[in-house]
């Protein structure tokens, strides 16, 4: 059985959800970004941006890692 996927974060656009996806590649965390096309062709305040998920078992340490490049790019 698949393990569970936990939503980490939420991106306004499909560009940053790939950046985060691939900073966590960079680490060994697969991802996935859910709702990239739907951000892309509708821009309206009802459809959200992309959405990051991992398996459960690695959500804290991705966290970490995203929020470790935040404070570096301030």
């Amino acid at each position: 059985m698949a393990e569970k996927l936990v939503t980490i974060a939420q991106f306004t656009n499909y560009i940053e959800a790939e950046m985060a996806k691939q900073l966590l590649a960079d680490y060994g965390i697969g991802s996935f970004a859910t709702g990239e096309n739907a951000s892309n062709i509708y821009s309206i305040p009802a459809v959200e941006g992309p959405e990051l998920q991992v398996p459960e078992s690695q959500a804290q340490q991705a966290l970490e890692i995203l929020e470790s490049q935040e404070r570096q790019e301030q």
